[in-house]
C-alpha cells in the first residue's frame, strides 16, 4: 500500500522556556497510561480526588501522544491565523453574543479587560464532530488531524479523567463519562488560541493582567502545555502562582459545571493569564485546549448519591429545582463573559449575575 502522505505546514517556533525563578502552582502530577488497569486506576482516584478538592488543577504526563505529534498540532494550530486572510476570518467570525457559542473566530479586541483596555487575544474553535462545520480553506487538508486529536482528548484523556473523579466520589465509574456523549448535542470544542504582545499603556492600564480571573463553564479543561509561563492560579492562600511548563504534559483543571455535578466537592479554581516574565516578552502564545461541557440535557445536581457527599455535605450553588442545563448555562456564560457590565466589590473583585447565579472575576 502506499504510505499515508500528510500536508505540509509552516513551523511555528514558540519561545524558549523562561529561565526566572518564579513562584509556582504545586499541584500533584499523574501518569495518565496508569488509568489502564483497574489498579491503576484506584491508585491515581484519591491523588485527583484531593488535587481536585483543594487546587481545582493537576499536571498529566503519558497521554498518549508523543512530543513530535504535538509539535505538529501546535504548527497546524498557527494555520487559522497566519495562512487564512483577514477577510475570509470574518466570515467565520463566532456569534459569541448573538447564540452564546464560540464556534468560528473569537477576534482580537472583543473582550474588555480594565480600564477600557481591550484583549489581544485570538483563537479559533472547532465543535468535537470538526467536520459537520465550516472552516477556513486553509485548515481544511488538516481536519482528519484535528479530528484524531479531538478524538484522542475525548477518549483518552477526558475519559480516563472523568472516571477517576467518579471513583474519588465513590461512584460508579461511569458516572461522568455517561454524561459526556460524544454524539450528543453539547459544545465540547478544541481550541487553537493566540495571545499576541502588548504596549506598555496597556500593561499599565491593566495591571499586567491579559485575562482577567475567572472560572472556566464546562466541566472539565485539557491545556496541552507550552513554554510561554503567563497562566496563574488563585491558590488556596490567595496567592498567585504560574502553572508550570512540562513538554509534552497536560494541565488540566475542573470548571462551574463539574463543580456543580460535584456539589462543590471538586473546585473551580480562579485563574488568569499575566504578562510573561521578562525573557519572553515579545513573543505570541499558542495554546491547544479541549474544553469539555456535559451533554446539554444534564441538569447541573449534585451527584447527590454519592457516599463521600452523604459524609461530607453538599454545597449547592442554588437549589436543585432552579439548576440549569448544562446548554443553558453553556449559553448564558459564554454570551455575557468579557461584554456585559460586572459589579466591582473591592479592588479585586467584579461580580455579574448569570442566570441567578453569582459569577465572580479577578483582577
Amino acid at each position: 500500500m502506499p504510505a499515508v502522505t500528510i500536508p505540509p505546514v509552516p513551523h511555528y517556533e514558540p519561545a524558549p522556556a523562561t529561565e526566572e525563578e518564579l513562584d509556582w502552582a504545586d499541584f500533584p502530577t499523574i501518569d495518565l497510561s496508569k488509568t489502564k488497569t483497574p489498579e491503576g486506576r484506584a491508585e491515581l482516584a484519591p491523588i485527583v480526588r484531593d488535587a481536585m478538592r483543594t487546587y481545582g488543577f493537576l499536571y498529566v504526563v503519558n497521554h498518549g501522544l508523543t512530543q513530535a505529534q504535538n509539535e505538529r498540532m501546535i504548527d497546524i494550530a498557527d494555520v487559522p491565523f497566519t495562512q487564512v486572510p483577514e477577510e475570509e476570518q470574518k466570515q467565520f467570525t463566532s456569534k459569541i453574543k448573538e447564540v452564546g457559542s464560540y464556534r468560528g473566530y473569537k477576534p482580537r479586541q472583543f473582550w474588555t479587560i480594565d480600564n477600557g483596555v481591550k484583549d489581544q487575544i485570538e483563537h479559533y474553535n472547532m465543535h468535537r464532530p470538526i467536520f459537520e462545520q465550516q472552516h477556513p480553506k486553509a485548515l481544511q487538508p488538516f481536519l482528519p488531524e484535528i479530528r484524531s486529536f479531538v478524538d484522542h482528548n475525548h477518549y483518552n484523556v477526558l475519559h480516563p479523567i472523568l472516571r477517576l473523579l467518579a471513583l474519588g466520589l465513590e461512584l460508579p465509574e461511569e458516572t461522568f463519562v455517561n454524561m459526556h456523549n460524544f454524539d450528543a448535542q453539547g459544545e465540547t470544542y478544541v481550541r487553537f488560541m493566540k495571545y499576541y504582545p502588548r504596549n506598555e499603556d496597556d500593561e499599565v492600564k491593566t495591571k499586567n493582567v491579559w485575562m482577567k480571573g475567572h472560572t472556566d463553564i464546562g466541566t472539565i479543561s485539557i491545556l496541552w502545555s507550552q513554554p510561554v509561563t503567563a497562566l496563574q492560579i488563585l491558590s488556596p492562600d490567595g496567592k498567585w502562582r504560574y502553572a508550570k511548563h512540562i513538554p509534552n504534559g497536560l494541565i488540566v483543571n475542573a470548571g462551574d459545571s463539574m463543580e456543580m455535578l460535584s456539589g462543590g466537592f471538586y473546585k473551580a479554581t480562579i485563574h488568569r493569564v499575566f504578562q510573561p516574565p521578562a525573557d519572553q516578552r515579545g513573543h505570541t502564545r499558542l495554546g491547544l485546549f479541549y474544553f469539555s461541557y456535559a451533554d446539554d440535557d444534564v441538569k447541573l445536581v449534585p451527584c447527590a448519591d454519592s457516599p463521600v457527599l452523604q459524609r461530607v455535605g453538599i454545597t449547592r450553588k442554588c437549589a436543585d429545582e432552579d439548576a440549569p442545563t448544562m446548554g443553558v448555562w453553556r449559553v448564558a456564560r459564554t454570551k455575557v463573559y468579557g461584554v456585559s457590565e460586572t459589579e466591582k466589590r473591592d479592588g479585586r473583585v467584579e461580580e455579574q449575575v448569570v442566570n441567578g447565579l453569582v459569577v465572580r472575576h479577578y483582577n
